[in-house]
C-alpha cells in the first residue's frame, strides 16, 4: 500500500509571523498548493488523512479531506522535531493507504533514513519543497521511496 508524505504548503516566512508559530496559517500561495493536492493525490485513494496539529499542516490537507469525505486526524508524531516518531508511525501504518502531512525537518529525516541504502549522490536529490509529496510504498513492514510528486505552476500536476 501507499503512504503519501506531504510537506505542508507555503505559510510565508516564519520570521515574518508574529505569535505562536503553531497557529501560522497558509499564505494565498499555500492555499493554492493545498487545492492542487486534491488533483495530485485523489487517484491514490487514501483511506486516512493524518496531519501534524500545526494549523498550516491541517490547512494543507483540508481540501483533500473535503473532496474525499475523510476526516483529518491530528497526530503529534507528525509535528516538528518528531522525525523518529514519524518513522515509527509509518512503520506501524505499513499496509495502509494514507496521506501524512508534516514539516520540512521531519520529512527530510524520514527521507534520509529511507534512502540510507542509496549512494550519497542519489540522497542529495531528496528534497521536499512546500506542497510536494513523496510516495512511500510499503511491503510488509518495509518502506521504500518510489516517487516524488511535484505540482506545476497553478497548483496541480
Amino acid at each position: 500500500m501507499t503512504l503519501l508524505l506531504v510537506r505542508h504548503a507555503n505559510a510565508g516566512r516564519r520570521s515574518a509571523y508574529e505569535g505562536d508559530d503553531r497557529v501560522r496559517p497558509l499564505s494565498p500561495r499555500g492555499q493554492a498548493q493545498a487545492d492542487g493536492l486534491v488533483t495530485l493525490l485523489k487517484g491514490y485513494r487514501p483511506r486516512r488523512i493524518l496531519s501534524s496539529p500545526y494549523v498550516r499542516c491541517c490547512e494543507t490537507v483540508r481540501p483533500l479531506s473535503k473532496a474525499l469525505g475523510l476526516p483529518v486526524e491530528s497526530v503529534d508524531a507528525l509535528a516538528e522535531s518528531h522525525g523518529s516518531e514519524t518513522l515509527r508511525l509509518m512503520e506501524r501504518m505499513a499496509g495502509e493507504s494514507a496521506v501524512l502531512c508534516t514539516h520540512g525537518d521531519v520529512a527530510l529525516e524520514v527521507l534520509d533514513t529511507l534512502a540510507g541504502q542509496r549512494p550519497a549522490k542519489a540522497r542529495q536529490s531528496l528534497r521536499l519543497q512546500k506542497g510536494e509529496v513523496w510516495v512511500i510504498q510499503s511491503v510488509g513492514t518495509s518502506l521504500s521511496i518510489v516517487e516524488h510528486l511535484r505540482q506545476v505552476a497553478g497548483g496541480s500536476r
